[in-house]
């Protein structure tokens, strides 16, 4: 396993006693499209970790692979203007993270930034998220995601 994603398995396990089973895809999980095409299961089960800045404020947004941030919603969300919100570059996402674009989870943030959830999740028994690298992903359901991530469930979504 990659060193990263190893990281990524031990802290998940101690931080929530939860044993994330780490699968490595060589070709990488870059995308939604490529990370469900490698698993084998639908678009929408990819849990996206899209790392944003609101107005001075960094927030991860756990989006379905088949939905898309709204950021004119996403401000409403927070109460700032629709022109303060973008999406967070390498550094940021490093800082406010931990991990890099492309491997972001769900949890194990290094920061305690707010964490909001597509609604999408809930029509899933099983949903899959990044491990820590674009090459890794762990399988998890809607109930881990909310016990490991303790996001507000809200529709920011196109």
């Amino acid at each position: 396993m990659h060193p990263t994603a190893q990281t990524f398995a031990d802290q998940i396990q101690e931080d929530y006693d939860f044993e994330a089973v780490v699968q490595e895809f060589p070709e990488g999980t870059k995308t939604a499209a490529d990370a469900a095409a490698a698993i084998g299961c639908d678009v929408a089960q990819i849990v996206k970790s899209i790392v944003m800045r609101v107005g001075d404020e960094t927030v991860i947004v756990l989006t379905s692979g088949a939905n898309r941030v709204d950021e004119t919603k996403l401000a409403a969300e927070f109460d700032v203007d629709a022109d303060s919100v973008r999406s967070a570059n390498a550094s940021e996402v490093k800082d406010a993270t931990g991990w890099s674009i492309g491997g972001v989870p769900p949890t194990c943030h290094t920061t305690d930034c707010p964490v909001l959830a597509d609604p999408t999740f809930d029509s899933f028994g099983e949903i899959w998220a990044a491990a820590g690298t674009p090459e890794t992903v762990f399988r998890l359901t809607p109930d881990d995601l909310q016990m490991l991530s303790n996001p507000r469930v809200v529709d920011v979504f196109e």
